[in-house]
């Protein structure tokens, strides 16, 4: 039997700030880190900025991705805030 679910992470201010390392959450079918990222932002209150004027990085299974990148059941998505600075 394989493992339905996701392992999310969460990383720098972005932990701090959701006030969790990490999550598991069902993995669906056909599901994009995108929609992932969509179904964590409509939680609302500091959960929003994920989808904010700033987009976050994501990486599976520690590759970096675009949001378009299919997630699968056992998967470890990750999510990083913005690169800021000069």
């Amino acid at each position: 039997m394989t493992e339905q679910t996701l392992t999310v992470r969460f990383f720098a201010r972005l932990r701090e700030e959701l006030g969790t390392e990490q999550l598991t959450m069902p993995a669906n079918e056909e599901q994009t880190a995108g929609d992932l990222l969509a179904e964590l932002a409509s939680r609302g209150g500091p959960w929003a900025q994920l989808q904010g004027s700033q987009p976050v990085m994501i990486a599976i299974n520690q590759a970096m991705v675009k949001p378009a990148a299919v997630v699968k059941a056992g998967d470890e998505v990750a999510f990083f805030p913005p690169v800021t600075g000069g």
